[in-house]
């Protein structure tokens, strides 16, 4: 389908229609939240920011000798911490971090339960940038917005670089994480050259692909710290310049028509696909792009964007267009974004670290649910330099009733899908969820030596459709983020079971849930959606198994009860056993 046509021959699969609901107390909690939003959680947010800039400063004047000191003498206190547990006695491993400080919608209920904690909030600095093995060595609590601050001026970036600025390597590798380029690279722990990880006897070991513990090097991704605590990583760095070049493409179609023009913005079609060989040859004479994001506005509207690197040189060129997002009284990326579909397609630069953070101060969109006047002129004139709040301060103000609000009647979901599934789910989304925009970025999914928890469709490689090679299956991160439609329009809206709805469609077609969201999961489901092999046998060899808990312990939705703790404790004790027989 061409960019910017319009198609007639299908409609939209329709949303389930639903009943009108009756308003609560809570709905007008929800409607008002912007008063302690703007009154308590911005003023307090940019204090918080402040001291991190100051933390963040303070940190890079220290001399790298200092910093590796003090990592080893961290790394001493969690293995002191850990050999002071009694099995008999105290309960399962997790981190001290409060359950609110997580970036996620997960209510971190495994932290309202009986647990062991080991402080880890010493681990937030940038150890080294090595420009000659092209590598940053970095702990766990280091956030993107920390490390884009030291990189970018040296005009080096991590090779995958999520856009929102409070997320921390920690949690994208021990969970995911994601970013434009990632139809290059692959997923965040796609990234890593190796981990520096203390096991549950206290042992601190280095793994990385190839050496002695190349098994744990492929078991940490997606285990939510289930296995050991990282407390350090080495991760990839690559050569960047001062500016994106950002091209903007409108979309008009049906769901599908749109999900085809997202994968041919940065994918050749295969021969099967191919519409004509003269298409198919201009479209792999084309640069790949560094950069790819997708935005769906409404079920018939969207907008590509493909970004390349660009030097200031040819930023500042006679009539090229300079946006400088990153400057507070901006309009939010998003909104910016959706004004192709009236403009058509146009070419300009943004400089490279804004860029990355574009979401930052919008939250992606659901900013306009905390704040519904934040995107106006005169709130961005006056007090975008605020934004955003922190989330951790929104999960502190809003109370357990407004807590539950929001997992009945909204959705936060990412999902990661087969390219060629992209159009399935769109439509799924449509009619189960009518959630609005949504987010696509691509990423690579990498075959594995060994039965990760996340892997490609089996056989992938042997009928290779648009953007697979023989190595990985191109896949893409489609973001549910907002109310749905039904609550908008103040019908019913079942968010739990929509959820599961979209969790079964996952289990279906090989796709998995980011594990940061509320998830509705079985754990006989949860295992069918991720691969559980490599993963016990790494906790069984490493002996995590009886101290740490288990990843669908952690993911389990609500609160656990005594019975449900002292269970999972015998459960993992018992898992204590010899080694497997294939060691």
């Amino acid at each position: 389908m061409a960019a910017d046509s319009v198609a007639t021959t299908t409609t939209p699969p329709r949303p389930v229609v639903r009943p009108k609901r009756k308003k609560a107390l809570v709905d007008y909690l929800v409607t008002f939240r912007w008063i302690p939003a703007i009154f308590v959680a911005l003023p307090l947010s940019a204090l918080i920011y402040f001291c991190i800039y100051i933390g963040g400063m303070l940190s890079s004047m220290k001399p790298e000798e200092r910093r590796r000191r003090e990592h080893e003498e961290n790394v001493h206190k969690v293995v002191r911490r850990l050999k002071q547990r009694d099995p008999k006695k105290d309960g399962l491993v997790c981190t001290a971090r409060k359950p609110w400080v997580v970036v996620g919608m997960r209510n971190v209920d495994y932290k309202r339960a009986r647990r062991f904690e080991v402080d880890l909030s010493a681990f937030h600095n940038i150890l080294e940038i090595d420009t000659e093995r092209m590598v940053a060595r970095v702990e766990p609590l280091v956030s993107m917005g920390q490390i884009t601050k030291v990189t970018c001026p040296m005009n080096l970036s991590l090779a995958v670089a999520p856009e929102f600025d409070d997320l921390t390597v920690g949690g994208l590798i021990n969970s995911y994480g994601i970013s434009g380029s990632s139809h290059i690279y692959g997923l965040f722990s796609d990234t890593v050259v190796s981990m520096e990880v203390v096991l549950a006897d206290g042992r601190v070991v280095r793994a990385t692909k190839d050496n002695e513990h190349s098994d744990l090097f492929y078991a940490m991704p997606w285990s939510q710290g289930t296995i050991g605590f990282l407390v350090a990583a080495e991760i990839k760095l690559i050569r960047i310049k001062e500016y994106m070049r950002l091209t903007y493409t409108p979309v008009r179609g049906t769901l599908k028509e749109i999900a085809q023009a997202y994968a041919d913005s940065f994918a050749a079609r295969a021969d099967a696909d191919a519409a004509d060989d003269s298409k198919k040859k201009n479209h792999q004479r084309q640069q790949v792009p560094d950069f790819v994001e997708g935005m769906v506005y409404s079920p018939s509207e969207g907008v590509m964007m493909t970004g390349v690197y660009a030097t200031a040189e040819e930023a500042k060129k006679k009539g090229n267009r300079i946006n400088r997002v990153g400057w507070w009284f901006k309009p939010w990326f998003y909104q910016y974004a959706q004004t192709a579909l009236q403009r058509g397609e146009f070419v300009e630069y943004i400089p490279t670290r804004e860029y990355y953070h574009r979401h930052t101060r919008s939250l992606y969109w659901e900013a306009k649910l905390i704040i519904p006047f934040a995107d106006q002129f005169w709130f961005r004139f006056l007090l975008g330099w605020l934004m955003p709040p922190k989330i951790t301060l929104l999960k502190i103000t809003q109370g357990e009733a407004i807590r539950n609000y929001y997992h009945d009647n909204h959705v936060i979901q990412d999902v990661l899908v087969p390219l060629h599934k992209v159009g399935e789910v769109l439509e799924f989304g449509h009619r189960e969820l009518e959630v609005y925009p949504v987010w696509l970025c691509p990423h690579r999914l990498f075959k594995a030596p060994v039965k990760a928890m996340v892997q490609p469709e089996a056989g992938f490689e042997q009928h290779p459709r648009q953007g697979d090679s023989s190595y990985a299956q191109m896949y893409t991160d489609v973001g549910f983020y907002y109310a749905p439609g039904a609550v908008l329009r103040g019908e019913e809206f079942d968010g739990a079971e929509a959820v599961r709805k979209l969790e079964q469609w996952l289990i279906a077609n090989h796709g998995f849930q980011a594990q940061y969201a509320v998830s509705e999961l079985s754990e006989k489901d949860f295992w069918r959606m991720f691969d559980p092999s490599h993963y016990d046998h790494c906790r069984r060899k490493y002996g995590a198994a009886g101290t740490f808990m288990s990843n669908y312990y952690k993911s389990k939705k609500g609160r656990k009860t005594d019975k449900e703790v002292r269970d999972a404790e015998a459960e993992a004790a018992a898992a204590i056993v010899e080694p497997d027989a294939a060691e």
